[in-house]
């Protein structure tokens, strides 16, 4: 199985911020940003896997297990396409500018 380099672009939000926070690092790590904002996180990271679909579901699942009431808006980018997701839910794949 290929794994390859997404860019991660998401805006999270939860009822528990400081409960997800140490997830996010543990995931995210040094590959990335996160920064807080009023109702969460905005992310900005690089990570390996076989597809947006399945790194998305995972950071959600992560996220989950410690505050059920989190909510992701993610960008996925893989050279020049974009897959955006709404929780689980896929919204489209569109080309980069």
């Amino acid at each position: 199985m290929v794994e390859k380099r997404f860019k991660l672009s998401a805006r999270i939000s939860s009822d528990n911020p400081p409960a997800i926070k140490p997830v996010l690092e543990g995931i995210i790590g040094k590959r990335g940003i996160i920064k807080s904002t009023g109702e969460g996180f905005e992310l900005n990271a690089e990570l390996d896997g076989e597809s947006a679909r399945d790194l998305n579901r995972m950071l959600l699942s992560e996220m989950r297990k410690v505050e059920k009431k989190t909510r992701i808006r993610s960008e996925w980018t893989l050279g020049n396409t974009i897959e955006r997701f709404f929780d689980y839910v896929p919204k489209g794949t569109k080309k980069a500018q």
